[in-house]
């Protein structure tokens, strides 16, 4: 209990601004999966990425928080919103779930808290503490970002445009009406 306390008594005003953005997104995270009515739901995914982009603030990526910002909490989630009033979701439409899935869920979620509390008990997860000498003003530039980007992981960035050119693709198909569907 002494080390909890001397870690609130060592922590910067950063440090206090990143546990409670740490705070309010996850429980706006656990509001986007708890909620029962989806506008509610994507109200609290947008708090979500706007906690997001506090973060990335805090680790001096601008750029990738104005994105974020503009991307996701702006078109994304007006898309999502469109699509949810679109559907008109009601209660007795909406069919239940069966035991065998409830089932899945809740081993798929027990085995993600065990996984996620051996990865942060792990010594080689320490935080690592502020150093001046190391710390790179140009860390979170454009510039750097693109380099980073197109040169150490074109892989990954190809096989996510890839993924999204499916995910589109998909949603196109899925989209589609046939000749005998009703228009709304």
């Amino acid at each position: 209990m002494t080390e909890f306390i001397s870690f609130f008594k060592t922590l910067t005003p950063t440090g206090y601004l990143f546990l409670i953005l740490t705070v309010i997104t996850l429980f706006s995270a656990i509001g986007v999966v708890t909620a029962r009515n989806p506008i509610y739901s994507v109200l609290a995914l947008i708090a979500t990425f706007f906690c997001l982009s506090g973060h990335y603030i805090l680790l001096n990526a601008q750029f990738l928080a104005a994105v974020n910002i503009i991307v996701y909490a702006g078109a994304i989630m007006v898309l999502f919103l469109f699509t949810i009033m679109f559907l008109n979701l009601r209660q007795d439409d909406e069919e239940s779930k069966t035991n065998l899935t409830k089932m899945a869920s809740v081993v798929v979620g027990g085995l993600l808290m065990v996984m996620l509390i051996t990865i942060f008990r792990a010594k080689s997860a320490q935080v690592p503490t502020y150093s001046a000498t190391a710390f790179n003003p140009k860390t979170g530039l454009v510039e750097n970002l693109g380099n980073l980007l197109y040169n150490d992981y074109i892989l990954p960035f190809e096989l996510a445009s890839v993924l999204f050119l499916v995910a589109m693709v998909g949603a196109v198909m899925l989209g589609k009406r046939e000749a005998g569907d009703r228009h709304f």
